[in-house]
């Protein structure tokens, strides 16, 4: 899954994908289909996405700047337009795996990744989850069509996969679209395994994070924690995760799918990685009757508190540098690290001696993304490869009885929705308030000035703080009214849109312009950003 859920999950640079192309060659590429699941009721979403180019702006040191540009051109539009929550992503709906796995972030570099998508030019907010089954990018756009842009090339000079192909296989939702789906994906609705439960885990994780990380800031950082919220409630009300499998648990279950007869009593077992994946895998075999297996790690500690975990069982420790010599005397290999190479390559493969007669091949289940197995190594005739895609054989079993619970969830996802989107609508209220106090304020203080100079300078200091007082209480009082109707905090049952429109009339009647103003802050800081 994630990059941190393994016990080889050190800091590593920006993924080079070389070795990974190289060994992808001559292997086949196909795509899953997608597969989610929507109540009839709600509407279809589809892709939206401009291929239009966008001339740039010359500033020039004397001439207008970028900003009074595009102001008094046919972009004119472009200061109006309303920022947008917005997701960029491919999952393993979407992609193959071999698409999946250069684009994989390591959690090591999510802050900054933040960074870097906040430090383009029509991105405010940022946030990255990464895991075995998805790499999703969800940000707070100033322009839906140029920051989608911005963030596809992005993703492409990070990946090395070209802007056309990311195209194939990417999808974007926007606003209330890209909510729903990190809802879904959070009560485990987008998973290959549905109701799984570690990509709440995951989600968690990404908040954790984020703390502090400029750029995961109040838009973002409230549709996280709102999506944790969604798929703690559906799981405690629809008990979707009961009876459902987990990604560690399909894998050990297509072993056993896989081997001669459906034991691991006879076959000999070596698990690769210790870490958060391992372990559930090790914990899934025991669960499956396996008793005695060789787990491989970078260090021996993880091993050890495993090993004191399942004391009836032998897992005997082999350190990284006996990898090779492990797999030449076992039969099934899990292979489930942060690795960012492929651990066995086909010459490594062929060099292994052969399995018994019975079993007819090796079995490597690899469940890493980036993949630990090279994919060249399934055309061997002595091994057979199966990767996280491979997965839906097993979990098509008993998909009526979370068919129905998935149906039960979206009921709550939908009511989720309209809170965030109400939290969220609340949100432009906000600036108006800010700017209608400020207006309030300047007046009072030059009254205030003015009572005080008419008056000489005979006025003691208790009389002074009495009028400044008296203006202070005058204000309040005369701002408490509208304050009211422009606040959505729950306090007043009063619909949204009797709040926005109370918004925009005060903007009207005080030409506070708050909208076009906060973005125009917001265009002239990014581009003196990117001047320096």
């Amino acid at each position: 899954m994630a990059a941190a859920a393994s016990g080889f999950s050190a800091p590593l640079p920006w993924p080079n994908n070389a070795e990974r192309t190289t060994a992808a060659k001559s292997c086949s590429h196909f795509q899953i289909g997608p597969s989610r699941i929507r109540a009839p009721a709600l509407k279809t979403r589809c892709e939206v996405a401009s291929q239009n180019s966008v001339q740039a702006v010359t500033i020039g040191s004397r001439s207008s700047s970028a900003l009074e540009l595009l102001k008094t051109s046919s972009a004119d539009r472009y200061t109006k337009e309303k920022s947008s929550i917005a997701v960029i992503g491919l999952n393993v709906h979407t992609a193959p795996v071999e698409i999946r796995e250069k684009l994989a972030i390591p959690e090591a570099q999510w802050s900054q990744a933040i960074g870097e998508l906040c430090a383009l030019n029509h991105i405010e907010e940022a946030a990255v989850l990464s895991t075995c089954n998805r790499m999703e990018i969800y940000v707070v756009a100033l322009s839906q069509n140029r920051g989608v842009k911005e963030v596809t090339e992005w993703m492409s000079k990070l990946s090395g996969v070209p802007v056309s192909e990311l195209s194939k296989h990417r999808f974007l939702l926007f606003n209330k679209d890209a909510t729903q789906h990190l809802f879904e994906v959070a009560a485990g609705l987008d998973s290959l395994v549905l109701g799984e439960g570690q990509i709440l885990a995951q989600v968690k994780h990404v908040v954790k994070v984020g703390q502090g990380v400029p750029g995961f800031d109040r838009k973002i950082s409230g549709l996280f924690k709102h999506a944790i919220t969604v798929g703690k409630r559906v799981r405690t009300e629809t008990k979707i995760a009961s009876g459902s499998v987990s990604v560690s648990s399909a894998a050990v279950e297509l072993a056993l799918m896989k081997l001669p007869e459906p034991s691991y009593a006879m076959a000999r077992v070596l698990v690769i990685g210790a870490g958060k994946m391992g372990k559930l895998v090790i914990k899934h075999l025991v669960a499956k009757g396996c008793r005695d297996m060789v787990v491989v790690n970078r260090s021996e500690e993880r091993v050890a508190a495993i090993r004191e975990e399942f004391k009836d069982v032998e897992i005997i420790y082999k350190p990284l540098s006996d990898m090779q010599a492990s797999a030449s005397e076992a039969d099934v290999i899990f292979t489930c690290t942060a690795s960012e190479t492929s651990l066995f390559l086909k010459e490594h493969v062929q060099m292994l001696p052969s399995v018994s007669p019975e079993l007819g091949k090796r079995l490597f289940v690899d469940i890493s993304v980036p993949r630990n197995v090279a994919p060249c190594v399934s055309d061997l005739a002595t091994a057979s490869v199966y990767n996280v895609d491979d997965l839906k054989e097993v979990v098509a079993a008993n998909k009526e009885d979370r068919l129905q619970k998935a149906m039960e969830a979206l009921t709550i996802i939908t009511e989720e929705l309209n809170k965030f989107e109400a939290w969220k609508d609340s949100l432009e209220t906000v600036p108006t308030i800010k700017k209608f106090r400020a207006y309030a304020e300047r007046i009072r203080a030059s009254e205030v000035d003015k009572c005080l100079s008419k008056m000489g300078g005979d006025i003691s200091k208790k009389q002074q703080k009495a009028i400044y007082d008296l203006s202070m209480g005058i204000v309040n009082k005369l701002l408490h009214g509208p304050m009211q109707h422009l606040r959505c905090d729950g306090s007043e049952n009063r619909p949204l849109t009797e709040i926005l429109e109370n918004m925009n009339a005060i903007n009207r009647m005080f030409d506070l312009e708050t909208d076009i103003s906060m973005l125009e802050e917001k265009i002239r800081a990014k581009m003196e950003r990117s001047q320096k």
